[in-house]
């Protein structure tokens, strides 16, 4: 009877990965992005959105050391399980689910690669021209240019909070346009 309790109970660091997890989402889904910034409501750009958001946390937790690195890496693993989870909902086969989650690995993976050295530096047009080409799939700088406005402006709200208030309720920069 115990080790069924153990095998469903939450691990503190798991709740923490979804609680944050939900965070971004919820952040991501913010009806400004698709209503003032222009981003389209399609499940390829909300992808993008999420990845955004889930790295600008997965960022601020590093900062904190080994505790802040593992806390971030749940956050990611709760994120590539979500993925997963989705790609099952909608109807792929668990053949074509390796495949798929590859795909989308490997994109987060870029993504978060392009990203994160524009972020850290607070270099809003080398992020702006990388969101341009995946959020709004454009090769004008100018279409990302409030939505790197606004990532750089969470970067540093998200920053100036401790690790607990991050953990409880990360502090988002204003969707603006």
């Amino acid at each position: 009877m115990i080790m069924l309790q153990n095998l469903f109970r939450t691990r503190p660091r798991e709740r923490l990965g979804q609680l944050l997890y939900e965070a971004a989402v919820r952040q991501a889904r913010e009806p400004g992005f698709y209503t003032r910034m222009g981003v389209a409501d399609r499940i390829d750009a909300r992808f993008e959105l999420y990845t955004l958001h889930v790295l600008l946390l997965v960022m601020r937790l590093r900062d904190e050391g080994e505790q802040g690195g593992e806390a971030g890496q749940t956050l990611f693993n709760t994120y590539v399980s979500a993925l997963d989870h989705a790609l099952r909902e909608l109807g792929v086969g668990d053949v074509s689910v390796g495949k798929k989650m590859r795909k989308l690995g490997e994109a987060l993976y870029g993504r978060m690669t392009a990203y994160e050295a524009p972020l850290r530096d607070a270099d809003a047009a080398a992020l702006a021209a990388g969101l341009a080409r995946n959020v709004y799939e454009s090769e004008d700088p100018a279409a990302g240019e409030a939505l790197a406005a606004y990532a750089i402006a969470s970067r540093a709200s998200l920053a100036a909070q401790t690790f607990e208030a991050v953990s409880a309720a990360p502090a988002w920069a204003e969707v603006a346009a």
